[in-house]
């Protein structure tokens, strides 16, 4: 969620240099089942332009019309959603509306946090009664070692009382993905995975002329040598993909960022090519602990039978967001044989 909230303070800032009012909804708590589960956000302009949704599209005109109260007062407020009686969501939401006012310190101090990749603690103060005082709602963000930052625009909030409900949020650094090659399979990567939301670097060669303009979505393109790879951030909120069409350049990057933590390492190619990997990258290191290996995934993807360069791009993100969910998936490492069934 945090490269949502990102868009949000992004967009509201845009907003605060246009001087037009916003606000912001968030789910700070649920009965039930629901599309979204608390933490979720959207941002609301005085002019009804809408940036992210709460649901699956069931709540937002409602939301839509439970902020203007707020944009007419400039006070926070609660509402509840009840879908158990509805098609769609099958729970009872609890959504506080707030006026968000992302000023330029406020926009600097988190796009700071977001490119050093501080992780981001967000509480809001909420009740359950809808006819709540106004002034004992609102959010607040705590980087780390630092004073709460207001998202109403005011230096001080006001102490919530003695029964006023707490929704803690830990937001950790976006998601990262280092592509490892700059060919056309790596535009189908940066494009896709960009949707998800991630932070998408292309690492090309210094020999290679091209540029962000040539993958669309990607936050930016290096050219780097393998062993320059070592001054790459690479924490364990980020996964590599191998995909230079060189084997000797991929084995070179491998030894290079092997000991980096990534939750992922994907290796485009056969089997064979990552037992070969494998074997030189321990011939290297001969004590390499096997939890390195256990995070090499090769062929990289999932077996769905992809063939294009879209649909590989599908089955390797679709491989890594398992991974980094915990969930069994048919990789194509476990896979016995060709990859692709003979025709």
């Amino acid at each position: 969620m945090t490269h949502e909230f990102r868009t949000l303070i992004t967009t509201a800032f845009t907003y605060y240099q246009q001087q037009q009012a916003c606000v912001m909804a968030s789910v700070v708590a649920l009965d039930g089942s629901s599309y979204r589960k608390p933490g979720v956000r959207m941002l609301i302009a005085a002019n009804g332009t809408m940036t992210g949704a709460v649901s699956g599209g069931c709540v937002e005109k409602e939301v839509l019309f439970q902020a203007q109260e707020v944009f007419e007062t400039g006070n926070p407020k609660m509402m509840t959603y009840d879908g158990r009686y509805r098609l769609g969501c099958e729970g009872m939401l609890y959504i506080l509306i707030e006026p968000l006012v992302v000023t330029e310190a406020l926009y600097n101090q988190l796009s700071t946090a977001f490119e050093q990749r501080t992780p981001i603690q967000i509480c809001a103060y909420y009740s359950r009664d809808i006819e709540a005082t106004q002034h004992y709602l609102g959010s607040q963000v705590q980087l780390e070692a630092g004073t709460p930052l207001f998202l109403n625009g005011e230096e001080t909030q006001t102490t919530p009382a003695e029964n006023t409900l707490e929704f803690k949020q830990q937001l950790p650094p976006i998601f990262q993905l280092f592509l490892f090659g700059a060919e056309h399979d790596a535009v189908q990567l940066g494009i896709q995975a960009s949707q998800l939301g991630w932070d998408v670097t292309v690492i090309a060669s210094p020999k290679d002329p091209k540029t962000e303009a040539n993958f669309p979505g990607v936050k930016s393109v290096l050219h780097l040598l393998p062993e320059e790879a070592h001054q790459l951030v690479i924490d364990e909120e980020s996964a590599v993909v191998l995909m230079n069409h060189n084997y000797a350049t991929d084995l070179n990057f491998l030894v290079n960022i092997y000991d980096k933590h990534p939750q992922y390492i994907g290796i485009l190619g056969s089997s064979k090519r990552r037992e070969k990997l494998f074997n030189e990258l321990i011939d290297y290191k001969p004590d390499l602990d096997a939890e390195v290996l256990d995070r090499i995934y090769g062929p990289a993807g999932i077996d769905i039978g992809a063939i294009t360069p879209q649909e590989i791009a599908l089955s390797v993100l679709a491989e890594l967001l398992a991974v980094t969910r915990k969930r069994d998936v048919p990789s194509l490492r476990d896979k016995l044989g060709s990859i692709h069934k003979e025709a």
